[in-house]
């Protein structure tokens, strides 16, 4: 390995209309070795990806290619350079053949038209080089995802790559694939690209990196080599836990010792989330915790039908099977706030008061016969019981705080009286004050005294909060349920040991 690193980011800013995303990050790239960039959601991980392919340019830093300064202003620019990435989301054309997609921009030409034996040719010499062999002239999309990830690998290595960004390139693969695809980086270190390497995945970061770096609220937490880093450590340094911070636990005064509401057995979708067995029971807040990418999100919209699952079964009420859609899952009595709050949740332009009626709307469709006094007067209600700031109940919702936004939904969902309430991160971006209160109205919905509490499923990547909300927490780590525990059982130290906690023999991903 080259003692000299081939790109190198020093002191490097950026700010959008006055908020900071990044401060003076740092990041050294050496030939030869898989870099591993770690961070929770907001660290930085993107924007610093966005700054090193052009996209966007820093206001202040440094970036050196082989020890000479560039500047790269568009992404041709940092092609040009060798500096070429593939994204999470594989950005090829499914409808043109494999070589197409690889030389796609850059075909080889003779006397003014495309040479396609020269194309068919570069296209078998690129795939030969990752050990794959497929037939160049088929159309894309008759081949798997994981084939579809190392043509776009492909498609980058084949005009003189020196560095290959991957971002997030497993965040769709199963495991097989996984295996596939790092057998061919480590080949593809071999013979000498440095590779920066975008995960979330603990197991998959200590199976193939080399070196590690951390970033936390827009900077460089720290480099470090792999084989020096603990799992635990990486872990504490990713969600800024110091490693002599006193955790804090809480009682052991359990509620929902009912019945079950709702039970999942099995239930999985392939590169998603592997089988999980889920139960919730009468009057109990389930926590859902773990790191970005564990998990917790894909079992919420399993749970709600927003994605279909191709494996395992939900039941409620004595009924079971897999939900098609939100509309199934919504007649069951299931409801769901998304932490996409502006995408999948408020719509801005609407009043508070329609913001509140969607889901009821929903589920009783054409049936829904309301008048204007009772829907105020609904809305009212709950603008009331909840504490949302607004002049009235006809403010658009975009001109509330994301505090009263979100309760705002959390009262769409309460209209509907569901007997099963899924909140995914629904504290994020709001106050202190606003998450406390929204805390407590969760606690307070499940433990009723007459014993009629809502079950509510709590999903939060702040784990004090999970932990505070939680009767039961179930683990997650890498796609899988790592362990279930009971409230008391568990501190903040104890969970982040479990999220690191080395992976069965069952879990590898490497060379199995």
């Amino acid at each position: 390995m080259s003692t000299a690193p081939v790109l190198e980011l020093t002191g490097i800013h950026k700010s959008f209309t006055g908020v900071k995303a990044l401060a003076d990050v740092r990041l050294r790239l050496f030939p030869g070795e898989v870099h591993a960039l770690m961070g929770q959601n907001g660290a930085g991980k993107s924007t610093l990806i966005k700054v090193l392919t052009g996209l966007y340019q820093p206001d202040a830093g440094a970036i050196t290619l082989d020890g000479q300064p560039t500047a790269p202003k568009r992404t041709e620019d940092a092609q040009d350079l060798g500096i070429r990435t593939v994204y999470q989301e594989v950005n090829l054309c499914p409808n043109l053949s494999v070589a197409e997609n690889i030389c796609a921009g850059r075909f080889p030409r003779k006397w003014g038209r495309i040479d396609w034996t020269t194309v068919h040719a570069e296209a078998r010499r690129v795939l030969a080089q990752m050990d794959l062999d497929i037939d160049v002239t088929a159309p894309l999309s008759r081949y798997s995802l994981s084939v579809q990830q190392m043509v776009a690998i492909a498609r980058a290595l084949r005009i003189s790559a020196r560095v290959l960004i991957l971002d997030e390139p497993t965040s769709s693969l199963d495991d097989a694939a996984v295996q596939r695809l790092f057998t061919v980086l480590r080949r593809l270190r071999e013979q000498g690209l440095a590779i920066l390497f975008v995960t979330h995945f603990l197991d998959q970061t200590y199976a193939l990196a080399d070196r590690i770096t951390v970033m936390r609220n827009g900077e460089t937490e720290g480099e470090y080599l792999a084989a020096d880093l603990s799992r635990l450590a990486l872990v504490n340094k990713m969600v800024g836990a110091p490693p002599d911070q006193q955790p804090s636990r809480l009682d052991s005064q359990a509620a929902g010792t009912g019945t079950p509401v709702l039970k999942a057995q099995g239930l999985g979708r392939r590169g998603a989330l592997h089988p999980l067995d889920l139960e919730l029971r009468r009057g109990e807040v389930l926590g859902l915790a773990g790191l970005l990418g564990s998990g917790r999100t894909e079992a919420a919209r399993l749970l709600f039908g927003a994605d279909t699952a191709d494996a395992g079964h939900v039941e409620t009420d004595g009924h079971q099977g897999r939900w098609h859609s939100p509309r199934q899952a919504i007649a069951a009595g299931i409801a769901f706030c998304s932490e996409d709050r502006k995408h999948e949740g408020a719509i801005l332009d609407l009043s508070v008061r329609d913001n509140i009626l969607l889901a009821l709307q929903a589920r009783a469709g054409l049936r829904l016969v309301m008048t204007r006094e009772q829907q105020q007067a609904l809305a009212d209600d709950y603008i009331k019981r909840l504490g949302i700031k607004t002049a009235s109940a006809e403010t658009p919702i975009g001109q509330l705080s994301g505090g009263n936004q979100q309760k705002a939904l959390f009262a769409r969902w309460l209209a509907t009286e569901p007997a099963v309430l899924i909140l995914d991160e629904p504290t994020r971006g709001i106050d202190v004050r606003a998450k406390e209160d929204l805390m407590d109205a969760v606690r307070a919905l499940a433990h009723k005294e007459d014993g009629s509490g809502m079950s509510i499923l709590f999903i939060s990547s702040e784990l004090p909060e999970v932990l505070h909300c939680s009767d039961r927490v179930v683990v997650l780590r890498d796609r899988r349920a790592a362990g279930e525990y009971r409230r008391g059982e568990l501190d903040e130290r104890s969970v982040l040991e479990v999220i690191a906690a080395e992976p069965a023999a069952t879990e590898v991903v490497t060379d199995v």
